[in-house]
């Protein structure tokens, strides 16, 4: 069964560095574009960064832009999102997502990674 799993979370203070993973499993990756979001309790989920099936071409949310930075190795199947000089409101649950090519809407998605940023 295909299946995205992010690792690479966990709780960091305010003004340090993380790199999330999002690994592959069952499908190429390389057929897809692919996309950070970032959900909290009861909230609706948000758009961080998404990057084209090449690498090409990134996408980020305001708050992501100069901070985190999108990447993907599709040799080894895999999405990263560097995430530096992390702050509070950055803590939330991240997913990956991908969407297959000439697809508008992210339909495959992980089951989230914590990321806690303490002050």
């Amino acid at each position: 069964q295909a299946q995205l799993v992010e690792s690479g979370g966990g709780l960091v203070q305010a003004g340090d560095s993380l790199r999330l993973s999002c690994t592959a499993t069952g499908r190429p990756l390389n057929t897809y574009d692919m996309g950070w979001f970032r959900r909290a309790p009861g909230k609706d989920r948000l758009f961080v960064a998404t990057i084209n099936w090449s690498g090409s071409i990134t996408d980020y949310a305001d708050s992501a832009k100069g901070r985190f930075t999108i990447s993907r190795d599709n040799a080894k199947n895999t999405v990263y999102l560097q995430m530096n000089s992390l702050k509070p409101e950055d803590t939330d649950v991240y997913y990956c997502a991908g969407r297959g090519l000439g697809t508008s809407t992210f339909y495959w998605w992980g089951q989230g990674t914590q990321v806690t940023v303490s002050s």
